[in-house]
């Protein structure tokens, strides 16, 4: 399974903001195998032609929450006018998508009702994908600990920022730190997503403060294979 990052950043980037080494984030989303796309935010196209992605792969879709910069209507018709099938998922269900058994958990996402966390298993493969959320609620804890997981993405909205209001919905990095603690021995790597150009310094930084607790942190175009 091959997990391809077309974003990595937060709702707080535009297309002209720069970090301190003049890198841009587009909104978080991300293209499994070429085929499956999770999150069809309004700079799915922006990404995959500054990076030279091929996106006539497609064939699913699915969105963890309808915020704007996650679901965008006219990134969804174009792909399924191109033959891609979008199917939406409530929190508990799980469903067949190709060769794709995928299975969603409600997340702790205050400002969107009915936001959601994925399981995503193809064969002996199984990523976790928890954008956004604060910490990690009970059911998809317990489904990470029965079954394991090879990849877990998880929100790193806040950064080191303390006292932040946003935690009760995000998380910051001492947040995602105590994640990996508890679930090191049912996950066999952590990746960070999601961050916010306020609230974070450069990717350079960014990238030697998560490897030092053992954390990946996801730029645009990053590609991992599980």
């Amino acid at each position: 399974m091959k997990i391809r990052f077309l974003g990595t950043g937060a709702a707080d980037w535009g297309l002209n903001d720069t970090d301190c080494n003049g890198a841009n984030r587009f909104f978080s989303s991300a293209l499994i195998d070429g085929e499956l796309l999770i999150d069809p935010g309004p700079h799915v196209f922006l990404s995959a032609e500054k990076y030279g992605i091929d996106l006539s792969g497609i064939r699913y879709i699915i969105n963890t929450h309808p915020h704007k910069d996650h679901f965008n209507e006219e990134t969804v018709e174009k792909l399924c006018g191109a033959g891609a099938v979008f199917t939406e998922f409530t929190a508990e269900n799980i469903k067949e998508l190709g060769g794709y058994k995928i299975s969603a958990f409600a997340a702790n996402h205050g400002t969107c009702v009915g936001a959601v966390h994925f399981i995503i298993e193809k064969q002996d493969k199984k990523l976790f994908y928890g954008l956004d959320s604060a910490w990690l609620l009970y059911d998809e804890v317990a489904a990470i600990k029965k079954i394991g997981v090879d990849m877990a993405v998880l929100d790193a909205t806040i950064g080191d920022v303390d006292g932040d209001y946003r935690i009760f919905e995000h998380n910051n990095l001492a947040m995602v730190e105590e994640i990996k603690k508890t679930l090191s021995p049912f996950v066999k790597c952590f990746v960070i997503s999601h961050m916010a150009r306020t609230l974070h310094t450069d990717h350079e930084a960014l990238s030697r403060r998560a490897q030092s607790a053992g954390l990946i942190a996801a730029y645009d175009n990053f590609e991992i294979e599980i």
